[in-house]
């Protein structure tokens, strides 16, 4: 029978990930990591192909499970795990680290690192869940000398994640009900207006970038069968918008939100983009800023362009989804971007409006954030 394993908390994994990137792994040796040891030497699993073998084993498995991209080399990086950066000093590593998002150090520090080893922590607990849940299933034996806990439970294998939960939030004393979608944004289906965050220049990033406009953007264009772009629907809608409004080259009021058609993405059922203004750039930089007040201010304005326009469609407009604001590279944190919109959209669901209401975001750990902000203590099974 397999041993029981209680996981360690995140906040524990998380420190002890960032002692090793003060150090790097060439100092892993002179760490004390007991929550990275204690996975490595669980029960029964120690130096098997059930988990690794090293605390640098470990990490350089949660890393490369993070799956590609900026974010996993910007870890990389961080640690020491690079080619050639294993005896780089921590500084060295951070400005490295940082010159992968395109923001100075000091941006990087204060906001991506938070992120990067926060994702690098969350692989190692579901690194320990994983193997756990698969030693209790398989019945794996334990390592010789040691005798099995005839008291241990089973834990059982973690099951997919609902990709969609309506929840039921109380507002001003009565029930009102709003879904939360976790996956990526052009996944979304028959939602009559998505709103995309944009910069005070509503210049849409690169189409092959992964930020919520970006892919709003990719999956509104127009492509020929063989996926050649035909028509950047989005864009150029967008562009057409700042120029009827004398904008090309001038920046709008913070919190200013165009619409535009939803392009290919209408096929989806997705009938309208409403480009929210919350990003203002700095100047002379690459970086920008996201008040929680303008994030507020765009929802509400968001809402009120949605009422002048819900009737002048055929069906009428009804259903708005809202992606965490300012939480990507905007430097808002979760709970920051939520906090802001949130509101905004009490007010609307306060006054008996008839929208329907929807989030989206990539993360579960996002959505059970929201979802123990509206109604409590995450539950196992979602609608």
């Amino acid at each position: 029978m397999a041993h029981s394993f209680p996981l360690p908390e995140h906040g524990a994994v998380l420190a002890e990930v960032r002692m090793v990137r003060r150090a790097g792994v060439v100092g892993l040796r002179s760490l004390s990591t007991p929550e990275l040891s204690r996975i490595v030497h669980r029960p029964g699993h120690a130096g098997t192909a059930t988990g690794p073998a090293t605390v640098e084993q470990l990490l350089r498995t949660a890393v490369a499970g993070i799956g590609g991209g900026t974010l996993q080399t910007a870890a990389e990086y961080s640690l020491g795990l690079a080619a050639g950066t294993r005896d780089w000093p921590a500084a060295d590593r951070r400005r490295r680290a940082a010159q992968v998002y395109g923001v100075s150090i000091e941006r990087f520090r204060k906001h991506h690192e938070l992120m990067v080893l926060g994702q690098i922590a969350e692989r190692i607990l579901l690194i320990a869940a994983t193997a756990t849940a698969t030693a209790s299933v398989t019945g794996t034996a334990p390592a010789d000398g040691q005798r099995p806990d005839p008291g241990a439970v089973p834990v059982a294998l973690p099951g997919l994640a609902a990709s969609h939960r309506t929840l039921h939030p109380l507002v001003h004393g009565r029930r009102t009900t709003v879904t939360v979608h976790t996956h990526s944004v052009d996944l979304l289906r028959d939602i009559d207006v998505v709103v995309s965050p944009c910069n005070t220049y509503f210049a849409l990033p690169a189409p092959f970038k992964s930020s919520v406009a970006a892919t709003l953007r990719r999956a509104g264009a127009r492509k020929d069968p063989t996926g050649g772009l035909v028509e950047d629907s989005v864009h150029d809608e967008l562009w057409g918008w700042a120029a009827r409004n004398g904008m090309p080259g001038r920046a709008a009021l913070p919190g200013t939100v165009a619409a535009t058609s939803a392009g290919a993405l209408g096929e989806q059922g997705i009938r309208r983009l409403y480009h929210a203004a919350v990003a203002v750039p700095r100047p002379d930089s690459n970086d920008y800023d996201v008040p929680p007040t303008v994030v507020t201010r765009s929802v509400a304005a968001a809402f009120a362009l949605l009422a002048r326009e819900a009737d002048d469609h055929d069906p009428p407009l009804r259903s708005l989804c809202l992606p965490l604001l300012g939480a990507g590279r905007g430097g808002l944190s979760p709970l920051e971007s939520f906090g802001a919109l949130w509101p905004a959209v009490e007010a609307e669901l306060a006054r008996g409006a008839p929208w329907e209401v929807h989030f989206v975001m990539r993360r579960h750990a996002n959505a059970d954030l929201v979802e123990r902000l509206l109604t409590g203590p995450p539950s196992r099974t979602h609608q």
